[in-house]
């Protein structure tokens, strides 16, 4: 039976009968089968009984919980049953060694630029991305390389504005909270696809409190920050010019306040449904000859960096081909 990802965009209550747990809110009494749960993103205000976090424990589901903005505000990160002492060893050794902590980062970098790089040729615009790029061969500091990332997303914000129509211009790019409705969307978007890569991050025997071009810190999974920067082009922002433009989010599924712009419910649920269709979108892959889902390559790009820790294979970062 095929698990999938479940959606909660309201408040209310997880209960636990048996291998059953059921979402409980005003509108009713809503079962969902243990065996059906991939991974479940929570967006209202839940209470979660201790039974259903023990089976959730048992049966290594991850919960994530987003606050009123739509931000990412934490995780239930099940026990890892998949254990690697030898791997935590060297993935710690990869960070501690300055040649080898600077090279995945360059790596990161140059995977998101050049996925960046497909989604602005599918819309032929112009770009210096390729330009800034080549500043990393003279990177010497993760610092230095944060910068030319920084350099290449601020660059590649520019270029929303002539993608998408005028009422959702970014005018700058901000964050906590968003001010307008692109960098709703934007926020939204990103804050998915963090605990989405967290979740098959899970499903392989990397620590995902070892990172390489964020700082690892406490209180956050900065791996998926950095596997995350790889993806977001192909699956927020393209998603994001989909919906946009297409008129499936208007300026109705926003929440206009003070400095603040949030998607409302509606909004929301348009742009998870939409997020979870790509996700379960499945494309030939070139080297495994076989039909793959978005989610798959996520974990694929997981094993190809455990490979690189190893030292069994380099770290090649995936850029879209289609």
């Amino acid at each position: 039976m095929p698990k999938k990802n479940y959606y909660l965009l309201s408040d209310g209550i997880l209960k636990r009968k048996e291998n059953t747990i059921y979402f409980v809110n005003e509108k009713g009494k809503k079962p969902i089968p243990i065996n059906k749960i991939y991974s479940i993103y929570a967006y209202g205000q839940i209470t979660i009984s201790s039974q259903v976090i023990s089976l959730f424990a048992k049966t290594g589901i991850s919960i994530h919980f987003f606050n009123y903005y739509g931000f990412y505000n934490g995780s239930f990160y099940p026990r890892e049953t998949l254990l690697s002492g030898d791997l935590v060893v060297k993935q710690a050794e990869n960070f501690l060694n300055h040649h080898k902590r600077i090279e995945l980062a360059k790596l990161f970098v140059e995977g998101a630029s050049k996925n960046i790089i497909k989604v602005l040729s599918y819309y032929n615009m112009d770009n210096n991305i390729k330009r800034v790029l080549s500043d990393l061969d003279n990177c010497k500091l993760i610092t230095e390389v944060m910068n030319v990332e920084g350099r290449i997303r601020a660059e590649y914000y520019e270029k929303f504005d002539e993608i998408l129509p005028e009422n959702f211009k970014m005018e700058g790019r901000s964050r906590q909270p968003p001010k307008n409705m692109i960098n709703s969307l934007i926020s939204f978007g990103n804050s998915m696809m963090y605990s989405t890569t967290l979740t098959e991050i899970y499903n392989t025997q990397l620590n995902p409190t070892i990172s390489f071009l964020h700082e690892p810190s406490e209180r956050r999974f900065s791996l998926s920050l950095d596997l995350s920067e790889i993806f977001k082009p192909i699956f927020v922002d393209r998603l994001i010019f989909y919906l946009v433009n297409k008129s499936i989010i208007t300026g109705k599924d926003f929440d206009q306040e003070l400095n603040c712009c949030l998607l409302n419910d509606k909004g929301r649920s348009k742009f998870v449904q939409e997020y979870n269709k790509r996700l379960e979108k499945t494309i030939k892959h070139r080297e495994l000859n076989k039909k793959v889902s978005y989610r798959r390559l996520i974990r694929l790009e997981s094993y190809k960096l455990v490979k690189h820790i190893l030292g069994t294979k380099k770290y090649n970062p995936f850029v879209i081909w289609w």
